[in-house]
Order: C-alpha cells, then structure tokens, then sequence
C-alpha cells in the first residue's frame, strides 16, 4: 500500500530527503509536465538530492535540467514523504514559476509538455496527483494570504 503524507518545516531533517519535486507553471497559466525518454507517461519534474547539495538547490538543478527553464521563481512548499510498505523516503516538495524556457534538456527527459490540467497518463499516479493538489492548494493559499 502507498501511503502519501506531508510534514510541517522542522519535522524532517535535510539529509533524510532523497528527491525535489517541482509542481511548475508557465507564463500562460499552464503546467508544465516531463517525459522520461524510457517511459511513455508523464512526470512532475524533479529528481534525486545529491550529497552535500542544498535541497532547495536540488529543486533549481532539476527544474532547469529537466524543463530547461532559464528564468523563474522557486519556492518550498513543503517536505512530503512516500510510505510503500514499511519503506518510508522524503522529499521537497516546490512550486515554480516559469518565465522562460531554453531549448536544452538533459539526455534523460525525451520531451516537456504544458497541460491546462493534470495529464491522466501519470508515472506516478498513486503518489503525483496528491502531490500536485498539495502544492496547488498551498499556493492558492499562500498567494490569498498576501493580498
């Protein structure tokens, strides 16, 4: 069984988190989601924190690796964790604007692709969906919180 929760800033330490996972917009209101050259289905970008990185920086790294973003705002929502069994791992869970896109992604990604709503053909879709509701919603509240 997969399990999905979300953890307040503090509760889980930096060096248990092993991915960043960025739930990005465009300019134009659409969201931009990722294919893996070896699967056929779709991702939210992200990808593994690297030994002495910043997780924060693990969401910048990935989001212009795999979106070839150029120009953007990134922020922390929150830490998230995936529970399969008794097999528990962390991650950073992030939102980013996007501005401006590059031509160049890494040899891993085969395509990016905005969609106006969250594509049915998930590489996750246990785990993605409720991902993606959680930082739109946080967003939605953040962004009401300010004005």
């Amino acid at each position: 069984m997969i399990k999905v929760d979300f953890h307040p800033s503090g509760e889980v330490t930096e060096e248990l988190l092993k991915y960043a996972v960025i739930v990005t917009a465009d300019n134009k209101g659409n969201w931009i989601f990722v294919r893996h050259k070896e699967r056929t289905t779709w991702e939210i970008p992200g990808g593994r924190h690297e030994p002495n990185e910043e997780i924060i920086k693990t969401a910048e790294r990935e989001l212009i690796e795999e979106t070839g973003a150029t120009r953007f705002s990134l922020k922390a929502i929150c830490i998230y964790s995936v529970s399969i069994d008794s097999n528990i791992t962390y991650g950073l869970l992030a939102y980013a604007e996007v501005q401006e896109f590059g031509k160049t992604l890494t040899l891993e990604i085969a395509e990016k692709r905005a969609f106006g709503e969250l594509p049915t053909e998930l590489t996750y879709p246990m785990i993605q969906p409720l991902l993606f509701e959680h930082a739109i919603k946080n967003k939605m509240v953040k962004q009401n919180n300010q004005t």
